[in-house]
């Protein structure tokens, strides 16, 4: 028998990685590792398996010569290693991958892309660096574009997560199966839409996008450095209404934003919920329990954790908060 035992969506930043010394909101900083760890600490104790890790590409993984909406790991898989991230091959659940890929296609409800050998970012790799280290699992990872429009709807996410669920549990094996959402929450990146760029440092950056497959690392120096320019643009109070919505089990009226809805709220950043919300599909939407949000201007974003339970019917009530929602 094949079961889902927990889900946690988490915010990354490599500016955790790079410019700790350097963070003025240290308190804040130190709240949201610590609930990294007990995130850890939860996924330690109900023994996956298995990850099914989501998270999103920042196009070290994958660039504009081709860009799918979805794309599952099914061989090999090798984190970049960008800013202090895990770097190299890592443990995939060949069998379950490809199940997952065969199940999504001949249900006839996804065509999802598949990758035999996949490079995967800090998209995926920030999680599999704090909410899996030390744990013996392998991971299924799944890619989903959130910054090269066109991009997914979220109702198509959310029922890419409820595919994957159907999937997982019809598994004939025997797999503890978690699943990880990496992303979000409220930020802007100083990322141009790739279709129209203007001034020198978008054309640099869709530069980079389209032409990066062999030589990423040769744009990462000006790419951070544009980066670490941006000022910040956090939205504390969406990210509190996201949150909320999770941890009432309602995740899924965040389908009632479009794209560019998303966007004019929360910045182009929070297209990562998709990510979250396909995880919190995975797990049925049963209610999450929040362990942080702490709003992180030197990191760019708004940064939570929170997990869901599937077992624990009051679990939004029993945890103890991290942080200060806003």
């Amino acid at each position: 028998m094949t079961e889902i035992v927990l889900g946690v969506g988490a915010s990354h930043s490599t500016l955790m990685n790079t410019h700790w010394e350097e963070t003025f909101h240290k308190d804040r900083a130190e709240r949201f590792r610590d609930a990294l760890a007990t995130a850890r600490d939860e996924l330690a104790k109900v023994r996956p398996d298995t990850v099914v890790l989501v998270g999103s590409n920042h196009f070290r993984g994958f660039w504009l010569d081709l860009i799918p909406a979805f794309t599952l790991g099914v061989g090999e898989c090798v984190a970049s290693g960008e800013s202090g991230t895990p770097k190299g091959p890592q443990p995939v659940d060949v069998p379950l991958a490809q199940h997952l890929a065969d199940s999504l296609v001949e249900g006839g409800r996804f065509d999802a892309a598949f990758s035999a050998r996949l490079q995967i970012d800090h998209g995926q790799s920030h999680a599999i660096q704090y909410l899996l280290d030390g744990l013996d699992v392998e991971i299924v990872p799944l890619v989903v574009n959130v910054f090269a429009h066109p991009l997914p709807t979220l109702e198509r996410c959310e029922q890419l997560g409820r595919a994957i669920r159907e999937a997982v549990l019809a598994f004939p094996g025997e797999r503890r199966v978690a699943v990880v959402g990496s992303g979000g929450l409220s930020h802007r990146l100083p990322w141009p839409d790739w279709r129209d760029p203007h001034g020198e440092d978008e054309e640099f950056m869709v530069g980079a996008w389209l032409n990066g497959r062999e030589n990423w690392q040769d744009y990462d120096a000006r790419r951070r450095e544009i980066i670490r320019a941006a000022e910040a643009a956090l939205t504390p109070e969406f990210d509190d209404e996201f949150l909320t919505l999770l941890e009432r089990g309602e995740a899924h009226k965040l389908t009632a934003y479009t794209t560019e809805e998303l966007e004019q709220a929360a910045g182009n950043g929070a297209q990562e919920l998709r990510t979250w919300l396909l995880m919190a599909a995975a797990l049925d939407h049963a209610p999450a329990r929040r362990l942080a949000y702490e709003p992180m201007p030197e990191w760019l974003t708004g940064m939570g954790v929170a997990v869901l339970d599937p077992k624990s019917e009051n679990n939004a009530d029993t945890g103890t908060a991290a942080g200060p929602r806003a």
